[in-house]
C-alpha cells in the first residue's frame, strides 16, 4: 500500500488532537501515518502530540516550531518532514474535525485515477458547510472561491482556499516549495495555483464542512477580504510558470 502521512498542523488544539488521532488512526480502510507539526501552543497541544508519538512512535510523528508565524509555513516545513520522512503521499488537514477523517479512502481513490492533487471541496455539487453559516458568509466564500478566484487566476477548482488536500510526493517535490510564501488562507490558493501553473492535474470531491464543536475558530471575514487582495499578487509573481520550470524530482 502507498505511504500516506497525513500532516496536521495544530495550534491550542488540546481538546481536538487524541481525538482527531485516534479517529485517523483507526480508519478502517487505510493504515496512515501522522505528522503532528505544533506551533509551540500554550495549552499543551505539542506534549500531547508527543505523548501520541511515544505510544506509537511508527505512525505518529511531531514537529515542533518555536514561534506561530502563520499556516502557510506550518505546512511547508510539515510537507518537508513527511517528504525527509519518505511519505509517498500526504494529506494536509485540520485538527478541528472541520475536515473529516471519513472523506480520506475516497481522497486517496480519486489521486490513484491519475490526479496529482485533489481538494475537498465546499462548492461542488454534494459539497457543503455548515448550517450555522450566514447568507453573507456562504455567498461570500462560493463567490471568492467559484467566480473571483477562478476567472482569475484560472485554477480549474471551485474551493481554492480549501485546506482539505491530498498531494502526490512528486508534485510537492516538482512545485518547489520554496516558490510559496504567502501564509493564512491565500497560501492555500498559492499552492493550487503554482500546481495549476507547472501543469499537475487537480481535481475535487465534495466535502460537508461542519464548524468546529470545541476550541475556538481562528477565522475571520477580514482573512477573506486580505486573501481577495492578495489574489492579485500570486498572479503577478506565478503567471509566467510553465510546466518545463518543474523542480527536479532528486
Amino acid at each position: 500500500m502507498t505511504d500516506v502521512m497525513v500532516v496536521l498542523p495544530t495550534y491550542n488544539e488540546a481538546e481536538n488532537l487524541p481525538l482527531m488521532l485516534d479517529a485517523l488512526l483507526k480508519l478502517p480502510e487505510v493504515a496512515l501515518r501522522v505528522l503532528v507539526v505544533d506551533d509551540n501552543s500554550p495549552d499543551g497541544t505539542g506534549r500531547i502530540a508527543d505523548e501520541a508519538a511515544r505510544r506509537d512512535p511508527q505512525r505518529v510523528a511531531v514537529l515542533h516550531r518555536t514561534e506561530k508565524n502563520g499556516l502557510g509555513p506550518a505546512y511547508i516545513a510539515g510537507f518537508r518532514r513527511a517528504i525527509e520522512l519518505g511519505a509517498e503521499t500526504i494529506i494536509q488537514m485540520d485538527a478541528d474535525f472541520s475536515h473529516q477523517p471519513s472523506y480520506i479512502p475516497q481522497l486517496i481513490a480519486k489521486l490513484d485515477s491519475g490526479f496529482d492533487l485533489v481538494i475537498g471541496s465546499r462548492f461542488v455539487r454534494g459539497g457543503g458547510v455548515d448550517k450555522t453559516w450566514s447568507f453573507f458568509r456562504k455567498l461570500l466564500s462560493w463567490f471568492a472561491n467559484g467566480v473571483y478566484v477562478r476567472l482569475l487566476l484560472g485554477i480549474p477548482v471551485s474551493d481554492s482556499t480549501g485546506g482539505y488536500r491530498i498531494w502526490r510526493r512528486e508534485t510537492l517535490i516538482g512545485m518547489g516549495l520554496e516558490r510559496i510564501s504567502a501564509n493564512g488562507y491565500v497560501f492555500q490558493v498559492e499552492m493550487a495555483y503554482v500546481a495549476q501553473r507547472l501543469g499537475y492535474r487537480l481535481t475535487e470531491i465534495p466535502i460537508y464542512f461542519p464548524d468546529r464543536e470545541r476550541g475556538k475558530s481562528k477565522m475571520g471575514s477580514h482573512i477573506i477580504f486580505e486573501a481577495a487582495v492578495r489574489v492579485w499578487q500570486l498572479l503577478l509573481r506565478h503567471h509566467g510558470l510553465t510546466p518545463s520550470q518543474r523542480k527536479p524530482l532528486s
